[in-house]
């Protein structure tokens, strides 16, 4: 279970005991079983989320045919989130060779401890020989609290 769930699981432990001080007939150790569980299941989700994500980046950069790795050609910029909450970050490919190149660049979103908080694939299409292409990686959930991005792995193809 991750930090998240973790602290999760234990406000809503210290707040099924408060509640279960009160006079409503009610177990303490039944509300925070309860809390408790519900709290797992949160967690459970949310990991089973950041699976299913990192699965599909997996997927994505194993699809890319003829494609090398190009992880050292790749930059990240600040991670940040958008106006909606979801995590943004600038992806910029340096095209090192002497044709039109597309990249796959998996990007790692991260909470401060460096806890994984979701995966995405971008991809930076058609740099021209010599150059540098652009694009904006976003995650696939809000994200909250400071964020960190890295290269996970990149494809040039």
């Amino acid at each position: 279970m991750g930090r998240g769930a973790t602290v999760a699981v234990l406000a809503a432990v210290f707040a099924a005991g408060a509640n279960g001080c009160s006079d409503d007939g009610g177990s303490a150790s039944g509300a925070a079983s309860k809390a408790a569980s519900a709290a797992a299941s949160v967690g459970s989700r949310a990991a089973e989320s950041l699976a299913s994500a990192t699965a599909e980046a997996r997927r994505r950069l194993d699809s890319v045919r003829h494609g090398v790795a190009a992880k050292g050609d790749v930059a990240l910029g600040t991670a940040g989130t958008d106006g909606s909450g979801h995590g943004t970050v600038g992806v910029t490919a340096d095209n090192t060779t002497d044709k039109k190149k597309s990249f796959a660049v998996q990007v790692n979103f991260r909470d401060a401890g460096g806890d994984l908080l979701d995966v995405v694939v971008v991809t930076v299409p058609d740099v021209a020989a010599g150059r540098t292409g652009t694009a904006t990686a976003r995650s696939n959930r809000k994200l909250s609290g400071p964020v960190k991005a890295e290269v996970g792995n990149a494809v040039r193809y």
